[in-house]
């Protein structure tokens, strides 16, 4: 069973709100929210993120706020420097992005709340984030038309984090502002799959840079989304309609579709603002600025639910597990990272020898790696290899060195526990040792002041029966 969550941008008040998608009713309602489309996300398994934008339409200051849905409370409200619209996360919850109006990226540690990165992305406003599906590549796209692929491990590295991070590839083929931007996790390609204002969707191999094919359209693009088998993309329009095309058409040899013969599914009356969709009721989810989301039917393509947000347009929606929103029952740990985040830091911290965070790099592939074509090699090659592992100085080592320290960390953090919660139960013993102790010597002192009392009293009676 699934939730559905959304929010918009136009007030404050609006806040999120969440339905059950079975049976339509409303279950929670997070007051104070307005975030700006691709400012919502799911981070892990239990928290809610959202920039917020204090006035509409100025973006001179900002907010990130984070809820933990298993537990109602005051959210963690972090000030950047600058608003933040774009947000985006790693799949294991352990890296946060934002993108600003200002073309600046920003790059967190979500445990500890530290800025590992910032720099100028793009000259012109960012609109939309997305980290590649093994979370080794950071895509941004912003308002010129231009997308940017970044490297992980470049952005993550300790000894040039002073320097402007140089981009992967520079994608430069949209004319209007970048919408949408999907990456693919079942082709061995890399595809990115974008979106924009000009009225395209492009599909690219993110290692070549390479354009691997174009879908033109009618009307202006505003969502994609695709099917969690990879086989369909669908893509919002600004008139309300959602087309229904084959992720691999044309894919590898540059070609240009037009969409004269691609299914249209038609439920709205305004332009489309955000698009998901459901895998436990295999449904196709859409929300629009006619403050409406449907619910479409995989087979029979039709509207089988219509929720209306009676708070306004809708700007971001996103599906979550219905099992999100349960309280965790104590003694159980549900989720595989730190429950509890800090503050995101305004501005990225020196690091020292004595503070220096050990950082988990994401696996990494590199272009020779993935151009090199299967086949035999040579023994000089094969030593070549095993020399460069052995010395660390490939991507690999790198990794597996980072991998041991985090093990080795996490084990001193669990036996600082141990030995934590051991010296609270020797305390404990102690107190009541000590207690007992007390009472111990108390009755001692009553048993012998009642004994003088007694032995006092015998020895002024005995005159008198003499």
């Amino acid at each position: 069973m699934e939730a559905l969550v959304v929010c918009g941008d136009k007030s404050l008040g609006a806040g999120i709100t969440i339905w059950d998608m079975e049976k339509g009713e409303q279950l929670l309602h997070i007051p104070t929210c307005a975030s700006p489309p691709h400012g919502l996300i799911l981070l892990g398994d239990h928290f809610i993120v959202a920039s917020q934008v204090h006035k509409h339409g100025s973006f001179g200051g900002g907010a990130v706020f984070i809820w933990p849905l298993n537990k109602p409370q005051v959210p963690i409200r972090s000030y950047p420097i600058e608003a933040i619209v774009p947000l985006s996360c790693t799949k294991d919850a352990i890296y946060l992005a934002g993108g600003a109006p200002s073309g600046n990226v920003y790059v967190w540690e979500v445990t500890s709340g530290k800025m590992l990165r910032t720099w100028r992305g793009h000259q012109k406003s960012l609109n939309c984030l997305s980290f590649s599906s093994d979370d080794s590549l950071l895509i941004s796209g912003s308002d010129d038309g231009e997308i940017r692929i970044w490297s992980m491990i470049s952005l993550l590295d300790v000894a040039d984090h002073d320097s402007m991070p140089s981009f992967f590839h520079s994608l430069l083929e949209h004319s209007a502002s970048i919408t949408g931007l999907l990456s693919t996790s079942g082709s061995s390609n890399s595809v990115l799959v974008s979106s924009s204002f000009d009225g395209t969707c492009k599909v690219w191999d993110m290692i070549s840079g390479r354009l691997l094919g174009t879908q033109v359209f009618t009307q202006s693009i505003t969502a994609i989304t695709h099917d969690p088998g990879e086989q369909l993309l669908f893509s919002g329009s600004t008139d309300g309609r959602i087309f229904v095309n084959s992720l691999d058409i044309g894919l590898g040899d540059n070609s240009v579709i037009s969409d004269n013969h691609l299914m249209v599914l038609s439920g709205h009356m305004e332009p489309i603002t955000a698009l998901s969709f459901s895998t436990s009721r295999l449904c196709l989810v859409s929300a629009s600025e006619d403050c409406t989301v449907c619910l479409w039917n995989v087979k029979s393509w039709v509207v089988t639910r219509r929720f209306v947000h009676k708070k306004g347009q809708i700007t971001n929606l996103v599906v979550i597990p219905r099992s999100l929103l349960l309280p965790v029952v104590e003694g159980h740990q549900r989720f595989n990272c730190q429950s509890r985040l800090s503050l995101l830091d305004k501005y990225p911290q020196p690091a020292t020898t004595s503070q220096e965070t050990i950082t988990h790099l994401p696996t990494y592939c590199s272009l020779e790696d993935h151009l090199s074509k299967i086949g035999f090699r040579s023994t000089d090659v094969i030593k070549q290899q095993i020399l460069e592992l052995e010395q660390g100085r490939t991507p690999c080592a790198l990794q597996m060195k980072v991998e041991t320290s985090v093990e080795n960390r996490l084990w001193a953090t669990k036996m600082t526990k141990h030995i934590t919660d051991m010296n609270k139960h020797l305390r404990s013993r102690l107190l009541d040792l000590i207690r007992c102790r007390l009472i111990l010597s108390r009755k001692l002192e009553f048993f012998s002041s009642e004994k003088k009392k007694k032995a006092k009293i015998n020895s002024s009676s005995s005159p008198s029966r003499e």
